[in-house]
């Protein structure tokens, strides 16, 4: 048994106790334990704005293009696989149109009117020939106001018709153009992700997807929604760490310096008009130089998911702690904020 002190042998009951050694142990580590939450409670966390999305193409020409078809009919033949290399312009597929004799009647068609405009134009000189000669009999008396004016209106007549003809000549060239582009081709260099073998042998009609062609080299960024409530104190330029999909990482928001297998990023631009579930798509684009550069385009693609985290103010764990029970938005530093305008209105007025 423990010595215990002289002064309190009269008590007999607190004499009597022994507690064991994993109470008091115990009983030290709750309150050590107490100690260090409290403490806990005043050590500084950054506060931050979580979203998710994927990686896309800054410049809308890098993102997957579709191939379709621009006229109706069938497949006759694809030149191409999935995953094979193309370039602009190279025969992606051969649309053959329903009806092979379809061209044939267009030429003819088209044939038959120039020989109408031919025959107009020599009426039209004609006419002209004949407003000529009543325009003279009727300054000489010999001929009515009424004669010459319907020689005229002869002529006005040609014109119109002369103008239609030359429309139907101009709707039939279109429709030849449109049914003789017949071949589908690659719009850009890439590859071809996928072919739409479903349309081989079919009928298809005009703007069906024959194949989808992707780049292999773009300007990488990434896109994320952040809900409605944070994204008033987000920045362009404010830092953002992004966790890729596929990359093992260990994420401490509060604290950034503990951290692995996440990457930096900058704040690109910020959508002034909400989703329609509710949440603001913020662009995410490279830091140059930076610490923890993007893996490479091989490892990370065009449409991988992605986690990150847009850095706001520092405050403290139990701020944070009452701000995330009440559902309150991120601590915004008006006093910075305020500087900056103020040093903003001093540049401009100097």
């Amino acid at each position: 048994m423990p010595n215990r002190p002289e002064n309190i042998a009269h008590f007999t009951s607190y004499a009597a106790l022994s507690p064991p050694r994993v109470t008091i142990v115990l009983a030290w580590l709750i309150g050590i334990g107490f100690a260090l939450s409290i403490a806990l409670l005043f050590v500084p966390w950054v506060q931050t704005a979580q979203g998710l999305g994927k990686v896309v193409s800054l410049d809308p020409d890098d993102r997957p293009r579709q191939v379709s078809s621009l006229i109706d009919g069938r497949v006759e033949r694809f030149f191409v696989r999935d995953g094979e290399r193309v370039k602009q312009g190279d025969p992606i597929a051969r649309v053959v149109d329903v009806d092979p004799n379809l061209l044939s009647r267009l030429n003819a068609e088209r044939s038959q009117l120039e020989a109408e405009i031919a025959a107009i134009r020599q009426a039209r000189q004609v006419a002209m020939i004949d407003v000529e000669r009543t325009r003279q009999l009727f300054a000489e008396g010999l001929a009515s106001r009424r004669e010459y004016e319907q020689a005229q209106i002869r002529i006005s007549e040609a014109d119109a018709t002369l103008a239609e003809a030359r429309a139907g000549i101009n709707r039939i060239e279109t429709e030849i153009n449109r049914r003789s582009a017949q071949v589908a081709v690659a719009p850009r260099d890439g590859r071809v992700q996928q072919v739409n073998g479903a349309a081989g042998g079919q009928l298809i009609s005009a703007g069906t997807v024959l194949a989808v062609v992707a780049p292999d080299q773009v300007d990488r960024a990434v896109e994320i929604y952040i809900d409605a409530r944070d994204v008033p104190v987000i920045d362009q330029g404010s830092p953002v760490r992004l966790e890729f999909e596929g990359f093992p990482a260990i994420q401490f928001s509060g604290w950034p310096n503990l951290v692995y297998g996440v990457y930096d990023g900058r704040v690109r631009t910020i959508d002034p008009v909400a989703q329609t579930n509710g949440q603001f798509r913020v662009i995410v684009e490279p830091v140059p130089g930076a610490q923890r550069p993007w893996p490479e385009a091989r490892f990370v693609r065009q449409g991988s998911n992605v986690v990150g985290w847009v850095r706001g103010e520092t405050v403290t764990v139990g701020f944070e702690i009452w701000r995330q029970l009440n559902d309150f938005p991120l601590q915004y530093d008006r006093t910075g904020s305020t500087a900056l305008t103020d040093g903003a209105s001093a540049e401009s007025s100097s």
